[in-house]
Order: C-alpha cells, then sequence, then structure tokens
C-alpha cells in the first residue's frame, strides 16, 4: 500500500467511527440515485432468476436488506470491511454479514450468482482489484451502482474530462488537483476518488455476453449516458452461467462465531463454519 493509500485509509477509519452511528440517516433516501438503482437491480434479479447474492462494501445493509425483503428465497450475503458500519448492519431479514474486503473475497470462484455493489468504488483507491474480485466470484452478473464523473458539471467540464481521459491525462490532472494526494475528502462522504463506471466497463466488457448502463439520476436524457448521467447502473452479464460448484458460502441464518474480526478468517483449529472468510479490512471500502 502506497502512503497516500495508507493516509486515506488511517481518515476514513477516523470518519466512519465517528459518524456509523448516523450514516444511514446521513446517506440513505428513498429517492437517491442508490435507491433508483437497487428497484431495477431487483428486477434484473429476478428475470436471471438469481438465486444467491453478494453485497460487497455492505456498509450498514442498505443493499443487503432490501435485496432480501424482495428476494427473501435467496441466500444474501454482504461483506464490509469496516466493523463500526458493519455492526450497525439490520440482520431481522435474513441477510448475512462478512467483515472483509473486495480486494481480497473470502469465497471460491464462482460462488455468486450475482455480485453487486452500491456508492462504493468512488471510494477505493484502486477499483480495478475489486472489480476483478467480484468477476472473479460472480457466476451470471456483476452490477454497480456509482458515480460517473463525465456526467457532472457544466457540459464544457464534461467535455474537457472526456477528453483528458482519452488522451491519458486524468491521472496527472488528479495528482494536480489533490495536491499529490490522489483523493478529496468532505464532511459529508469523508475520502472519494474520480471515479465513473465507465472506468469499469472494459473490464466487465471483456468477461460478460452483455453489458450496459442505467442512468438513475434526473434529468438523464438522451441516448448517451456518458456525458448525461451523473450517477448510474452498471450492468454485465453472462447469457450462459457457470455451474454452481458445492455451497461454500455464510449461512445467513446462523451467527459468525467462526470469523476473526481482525482478519475475517476462521481462527486457527476452529471449524471453518458453512463458508469461507475473508482477508484484513480495507477501511475505504463501504456502501453509501
Amino acid at each position: 500500500m502506497s502512503p497516500s493509500d495508507h493516509a486515506a485509509q488511517v481518515l476514513q477509519r477516523k470518519y466512519y467511527a465517528t459518524t456509523a452511528g448516523q450514516y444511514h440517516e446521513a446517506h440513505v433516501r428513498d429517492d437517491d440515485p442508490h435507491s433508483v438503482a437497487l428497484e431495477y437491480m431487483s428486477g434484473l434479479l429476478t428475470g436471471l432468476g438469481a438465486r444467491s447474492i453478494l453485497d460487497v462494501g455492505s456498509g450498514t445493509g442498505r443493499a443487503a436488506t432490501f435485496l432480501r425483503q424482495r428476494h427473501p428465497a435467496a441466500l444474501v450475503v454482504g461483506i464490509e470491511p469496516v466493523m463500526d458500519l458493519l455492526l450497525r448492519a439490520d440482520r431481522a431479514t435474513g441477510a448475512g454479514y462478512v467483515c472483509g474486503s473486495g480486494q481480497d473475497l473470502p469465497f471460491p470462484d464462482d460462488s455468486f450468482d450475482v455480485v453487486c455493489s452500491t456508492a462504493l468504488l468512488h471510494h477505493v483507491p484502486r477499483p480495478a482489484a475489486v472489480i476483478s474480485e467480484m468477476i472473479r466470484v460472480a457466476r451470471r452478473a456483476v452490477m454497480i451502482s456509482d458515480a460517473n464523473r463525465f456526467g457532472q458539471g457544466s457540459q464544457f467540464a464534461r467535455l474537457t474530462k472526456l477528453a483528458l481521459w482519452r488522451a491519458g491525462a486524468w491521472p496527472l490532472y488528479t495528482f494536480l488537483s489533490t495536491r499529490g494526494r490522489g483523493y478529496h475528502y468532505s464532511a459529508g462522504d469523508g475520502i472519494f476518488y474520480s471515479y465513473s463506471i465507465f472506468d469499469s466497463a472494459p473490464a466487465l466488457d471483456a468477461w460478460a455476453d452483455r453489458t450496459f448502463v442505467i442512468p438513475t439520476t434526473p434529468g438523464s436524457t438522451g441516448y448517451r449516458p456518458l456525458l448525461a448521467a451523473a450517477e448510474g447502473l452498471l450492468v454485465a452479464v453472462r447469457e450462459t452461467a457457470t455451474p454452481a460448484g458445492p455451497p461454500a458460502l455464510p449461512d445467513p441464518r446462523q451467527p459468525e462465531p467462526h470469523l476473526s474480526r481482525a482478519s475475517g478468517r476462521a481462527p486457527a483449529g476452529s471449524s471453518p463454519g458453512p463458508g469461507g472468510q475473508r482477508g484484513a479490512a480495507e477501511s475505504v471500502d463501504r456502501e453509501g
């Protein structure tokens, strides 16, 4: 981990420790872009016949709770590295939770029908690492609800950002605009990085048979969400799913005494329980 990434992790840990008690109320609204995305996700899950769902960066359980309520027959698991948020997740719906990082998911390949995240990747310094892990454990689909830098600001700003990105100059611009830190900080969102769901599209295109974007913000009109949607839902679907292997997932109906708080893995000498667990916590992975 670079010194800049480590500094961001420490700062974000402090942010969540301070705001965890008010986190859900501060970040969740019925009409926000991620609520819109979750409605679309639910419909797509029904169409795909999904029986298992992993929510990466589950935070206080917003998405996992919603999806479990809409799909009570499905196995819904959330993974979250920040214990202060994880302890506030609502387990009453039957969703299960694991303490761990999206950069090192503690599950075998092809473990879940669908893997999703909401408001996670703009808090991650290396989104490609998380995307790689999401693809690895997904059998049928990956869904990402997040920001799109190219759809924010004036029309001139949007075109300028797109031109810099296409010219390969965006990392330099980010370095200069953040004075070398690589990230921004706000009282309302903590640490955040410049991110667009379109940054992750090439990796998903290579994995999936079908990839598309659904705008989730008001006023996202037209046929080009790249420059029109400030936020969106990126969906990648495999038409032929990888056959499911033997179950290796946490049972959301059972407690998780076999989990180590620090590492998310089974302590030495204990039974592994119904599922594999994960690596060390990365405080910048979370749900919004």
